[in-house]
């Protein structure tokens, strides 16, 4: 009975090793961070793929590491999903300052090569490989909770150009951004799926207005962008109009089962290892065991998502799964760090103390960004026929 259990659950993961090209790649990788990090402070290591550095960004395009796995016709490289998720993994244990190209990279020029127009690919494409043009992500708006199918900003067609009405909210990265991949219902909210249609957004346009939301650590991440009848021009229309539902819900499994899911709090994790190295201290060395084996199982689990967008295959159940583990994992980690250290954060104390205070301020977010804990687990319940 159990095993029959076990066959129907609609999950994949599997064991998923990488190519040695992959590894080759990873050497490379390494040995590029320990020149392109020297600078880099130990305060912006630990934001991770919070921290940006368009100086960085730059850089990494000029490996052609932006685009990795992009096809060789829109000026990608042409490689896996196992060697991009290779570059991946190593900048952000490493700390670096991947924030400003991150979601161009991820997901706006695959959403771009996969649903533009011919003139939308040949004219952002090119800056988004050079590591110059930055794209965020326009979904959630105020009072619509988690329902993203809720959302009420308006795109009305008027002659070659629609009118956008409308604010969206916890817009990371925008005050840095370029463009917008926005999600905008261009018909009835009757119509909660099929009225709705994603359009690139520059946001210089009149009418944007970026709104800064500053954190408890008095950091600038998240944004309000308020569209008071700003004309976006029919052409920036991403596929067809409607199907912006469909394009969205394709995107998932891109943003949600990355390593950046549950590696957010690395930095702190290694200075509790560093810490706990030379101390016989039986309940701390025994919590980091216990945090390792939850790191090394996301870690496969998260290897075993990138294995199957390899392959063609779409994991967003799995992509869900690894998300709402990898944000339990990381926000839980502060506050075992600090229960076994006994020290309060300090941005003024040791190396652990500043890590401590940096992601105990910036942890919260880690359950919003990608979806709520709520949407995932709702999403987990229907694939397992419980809702």
């Amino acid at each position: 009975i159990i095993r029959s259990y076990l066959m129907s659950i609609p999950f994949n993961f599997r064991l998923t090793d990488f190519p040695v090209e992959a590894e080759t790649l990873r050497l490379e990788v390494r040995e590029f961070l320990s020149s392109a990090l020297v600078d880099v402070p130990k305060e912006t290591r630990a934001e991770t793929w919070y921290g940006a550095d368009e100086g960085f960004s730059r850089k990494v395009g000029e490996r052609g590491w932006i685009g990795l796995s992009w096809p060789t016709e829109y000026g990608g490289s042409g490689r896996s999903a196992m060697e991009r998720y290779v570059v991946l993994e190593e900048m952000l244990t490493a700390g670096a300052p991947v924030g400003a190209h991150w979601i161009a990279d991820r997901q706006s020029g695959p959403l771009i090569i996969r649903y533009g127009t011919h003139e939308q690919q040949e004219k952002i494409l090119p800056g988004i490989l050079r590591g110059e043009t930055y794209f965020c992500i326009g979904m959630s708006e105020p009072d619509s909770g988690s329902d993203l199918a809720a959302l009420r900003t308006k795109a009305e067609k008027k002659g070659d150009k629609y009118i956008v009405n409308g604010t969206k909210l916890w817009t990371s990265g925008a005050q840095r951004c370029q463009y917008m991949i926005a999600l905008f219902r261009t018909s009835k909210e009757e119509d909660r799926h099929g009225g709705l249609s994603q359009f690139i957004v520059d946001l210089s346009l009149p009418g944007v207005t970026i709104r800064p939301i500053t954190d408890l650590a008095g950091r600038h991440h998240f944004n309000e962008v308020v569209f008071e009848d700003v004309e976006v021009p029919e052409t920036m229309l991403v596929g067809k109009e409607g199907d912006g539902w469909n394009q969205v819900t394709a995107e998932l499994a891109l943003e949600r089962s990355g390593p950046e899911r549950y590696l957010s709090s690395y930095a702190l994790l290694q200075e509790l290892i560093k810490e706990f190295s030379e101390r016989n201290d039986y309940e701390g060395v025994t919590e980091i065991g216990r945090q390792m084996a939850h790191l090394t199982t996301l870690r496969q689990m998260s290897v075993s998502v990138a294995g199957m967008l390899n392959d063609g295959e779409n994991p967003a159940l799995e992509a869900s799964v690894v998300k709402d583990l990898g944000a339990v994992f990381e926000q839980d980690l502060p506050n075992i760090a600090h229960r076994l250290m006994d020290l309060e954060p300090d941005n003024q104390g040791n190396d652990f103390q500043k890590y401590l205070a940096i992601l105990t301020q910036i942890s919260p977010s880690f359950s919003l960004r990608g979806g709520t804990r709520e949407i995932l687990r709702g999403i987990i319940a229907r694939g397992l026929g419980l809702r």
